[in-house]
């Protein structure tokens, strides 16, 4: 805020109000004069936010259970330090954090793997961050109660290759468990902490089911120098920050512009960090459109944005792209446009344009016709994973939407095709190492 002070914004444009997390600081975020809440946090936090006002415009950046894929076609040398790299750095306390390794069979199976992931685990120094030689430093604080049983407590078929112990005030040292069952506590709970699960797939297949079975799909990496398995992992794995041949932790402004899928991102917003995130915080008003303006717009915006990939930082030895994906995934098919007599002249037709253009199946619901509670009703069957609201909604349809795991997305159809066409699909970056040992790639 000082910077931006510096740099002429005037002071009572951005100010800065630090308060406690009690009465004061809901009062503050649920202040009807307040138009939209960024978070970064918990995905538990964001439910509480939009409980307490549903028509929040909260956009969010939340938990992740994040995963790293080891293939038989891994540099093991290059996997096993990005792992315990992207696992332990700042004792597991980025959002962004490796919290399990699955590994594919005949690597699970070598003992001589496991020894080697064991040995690089023990070889983090921790202490304090006074000290230069530590790698892994201190909680923030006390554990919480999932951090804690993460740390100190192995489910069925569980057991420590490398146990956790608190070895000072808000100090543990490194944990990793083996034998994580699919569906298990720690296969699909965030913990935030220094303890890392690993499982076995049977093949890459099984890996990819692996780790999409979380609720979660903030960022994901694979090992693997075999450009075939790459390929079929970028295909089909849900995660907003794709790494390959990396760590998966560090996302930078532009590089790799940072946001999940799933239960990892709240309130339809685009990536921080990428070339749309500014625009988000711009209302644009209803407006009767132009259909022939928008069709232009729309054609031309998906032929020379949405339709490919985008590389703005051209890095020799890193590749970093950024490509719109599909809504579709696990059990979801389509969008749901949500339409009433306050509905501007043009916004319908023109949103279904939008969605043909980009690939998506849209289901309409008129108000006229269907009252709030009747497409409450409705919505555990329709396979939608984002409502576009065209009209005014009870909180009774928001809390309904939010119970299904259905983002509200409350803006206006625009006639802008780079504007519009994005709230049709969802952002993916793939940040993928293109060299071995400093030589790059042909």
């Amino acid at each position: 805020v000082e910077q931006m002070h510096r740099g002429g914004v005037p002071n009572d444009v951005v100010q800065f109000v630090a308060c406690p997390d009690d009465e004061v600081g809901r009062r503050l975020i649920s202040h009807p004069d307040v138009d939209s809440v960024i978070l970064t946090g918990a995905y538990e936090t964001a439910e509480m936010f939009r409980s307490w006002k549903p028509a929040m415009h909260l956009l969010a950046e939340t938990s992740g259970k994040n995963a790293i894929v080891i293939t038989q076609a891994a540099d093991l040398d290059v996997a096993i330090r990005d792992l315990v790299k992207s696992a332990f750095g700042h004792a597991g306390q980025k959002c962004s954090a490796a919290s399990l390794a699955i590994v594919e069979a005949a690597l699970y199976d070598d003992g001589s793997f496991m020894e080697r992931l064991a040995d690089a685990t023990r070889s983090m120094v921790v202490g304090p961050p006074t000290d230069p030689g530590s790698v892994v430093g201190p909680l923030i604080g006390e554990p919480s109660a999932k951090l804690r049983r993460g740390l100190t407590e192995l489910g069925d078929g569980e057991r420590w290759l490398v146990e956790p112990r608190q070895v000072g005030d808000s100090l543990w040292s490194p944990g990793v468990r083996v034998g994580v069952r699919p569906g298990s506590w720690f296969h699909v709970t965030e913990c935030f902490g220094p303890v890392l699960g690993v499982m076995r797939a049977d093949d890459l297949d099984q890996a990819i089911e692996l780790q999409n079975a979380t609720p979660y799909g903030l960022t994901g990496g694979i090992h693997s120098l075999d450009d075939a398995e790459v390929d079929r992992w970028l295909e089909r794995v849900q995660v907003g920050n794709a790494y390959i041949n990396r760590g998966i932790t560090g996302a930078i402004v532009q590089r790799q512009p940072f946001g999940g899928w799933k239960r990892s991102s709240v309130g339809c917003g685009p990536k921080a960090g990428g070339p749309d995130y500014v625009a988000e915080l711009v209302t644009a008003e209803p407006s009767v459109i132009d259909r022939d303006a928008a069709d232009r717009s729309y054609r031309h915006a998906w032929a020379e944005w949405f339709s490919r990939s985008h590389d703005p930082t051209g890095l020799v030895s890193e590749r970093n792209e950024l490509r719109y994906r599909h809504l579709a995934g696990e059990g979801i098919s389509s969008v749901l446009i949500r339409v009433g007599a306050d509905t501007p002249e043009g916004a319908l037709p023109a949103a279904l344009r939008a969605a043909e253009i980009c690939g998506t199946r849209p289901i309409v619901s008129d108000a006229a016709s269907e009252s709030d509670a009747a497409l409450v009703e409705r919505l555990p069957g329709l396979g939608v994973g984002r409502l576009r609201l065209l009209t005014a909604a009870s909180d009774l349809l928001r809390a309904g939407c939010y119970a299904q795991g259905i983002e509200i997305d409350t803006e206006a159809v625009s006639v802008s095709g780079r504007r519009e066409l994005r709230r049709w699909l969802r952002e993916q970056a793939i940040s993928r190492t293109t060299h071995r040992h400093g030589r790059v790639a042909p």
